[in-house]
């Protein structure tokens, strides 16, 4: 009886990258594996779309930072295996971009919502000609962003039913006028000589653009929460808050508040500081666990602080 021949261990190892290859790239060939979000406000947009039609992988944990959160080797994997990969853009998401690229360079499909929903410049001299990535702040942009995410996963993730895509999508749609009417009555109940924002960075651009309120500065003069304010800045944005009577600075609540709490002193007034969900969702009952539930939550905090008793 004759012995099976032994592979020579050159052409073992030629034969085991060839398999490892194809299973790396045969996902994406075929339809890949699912829906793959960078940002968890766009993870919870693209579940409530998608529904129990495919899988969907959020990629930034709760109370993360978008511009700052990476990923793993593994999740990297992922994002190269995905169906579709949904990211904010614009720069938003500093830590992976070069992921998303990879992915698309591979031949994943990706949509970058930001960029597809009007994006606004920033108003910031610091990012001037830069556009702002901080859609989400106005719920008819959202609007937008839902209807991309549903086009995007009918016509990109194998196995999913369309009319069910399409029903979900509907549904969420009536959820988000129903919001934007509700936050158009609140906002509007701020006097107009209240009606200035100073947060932590540039992020409510959107929301100042939507409901008629200004964007008088920021504790950090930039889109990034990666940039750091400088003393002369500092010194700028105390006058346009004694200027403005600004009675609260608006802090991201993933974001330690001590700038704001220096402008605060620097202001020499008395200024409160306020925690808004800006630019992440929480964990169950944190109190933005969703995207309704963030927006909702942050309207009531700009009210009650705007039109509090001075």
């Amino acid at each position: 009886m004759s012995r099976p021949r032994r592979l020579a261990p050159a052409l073992l190892g030629a034969l085991l990258g060839a398999a490892l290859l194809s299973a790396c790239t045969g996902s994406a060939a075929d339809g890949g594996d699912g829906v793959v979000v960078t940002t968890n406000i766009l993870g919870d947009i693209t579940r409530e779309v998608v529904g129990d039609e495919a899988d969907v992988t959020v990629l930034m944990k709760p109370d993360a930072d978008p511009h700052s959160f990476g990923v793993s080797a593994q999740q990297a994997a992922t994002i190269e295996r995905a169906g579709l990969v949904v990211h904010n853009g614009l720069g938003l998401e500093e830590g992976v971009a070069r992921n998303v690229e990879a992915a698309a360079e591979a031949g994943v499909p990706t949509l970058a919502v930001g960029e597809e929903v009007d994006p606004l410049p920033y108003t910031s001299d610091e990012s001037a000609g830069q556009l702002d990535p901080h859609f989400w702040t106005d719920p008819r942009r959202v609007r937008t962003a839902t209807e991309l995410v549903s086009a995007a996963v009918i016509e990109h993730v194998a196995g999913v039913d369309a009319a069910a895509v399409r029903a979900n999508t509907e549904a969420y749609l009536a959820e988000l006028d129903a919001l934007d009417t509700w936050m158009t009555g609140e906002l509007a109940s701020v006097p107009a000589e209240r009606r200035a924002l100073v947060t932590n960075h540039h992020v409510f651009g959107y929301l100042a653009d939507r409901y008629g309120y200004q964007v008088v500065g920021a504790v950090i003069p930039s889109g990034t929460t990666l940039a750091s304010p400088s003393a002369s800045d500092l010194e700028s944005l105390a006058g346009a808050v004694r200027e403005h009577g600004v009675p609260a600075i608006f802090a991201d609540s993933s974001q330690p508040d001590r700038l704001a709490q220096v402008l605060a002193e620097e202001a020499g007034v008395d200024v409160q500081v306020v925690e808004l969900h800006s630019e992440s969702l929480t964990a169950e009952g944190g109190g933005a666990a969703t995207y309704l539930e963030m927006a909702r939550a942050n309207t009531e905090a700009i009210v009650t602080a705007l039109t509090a008793d001075r």
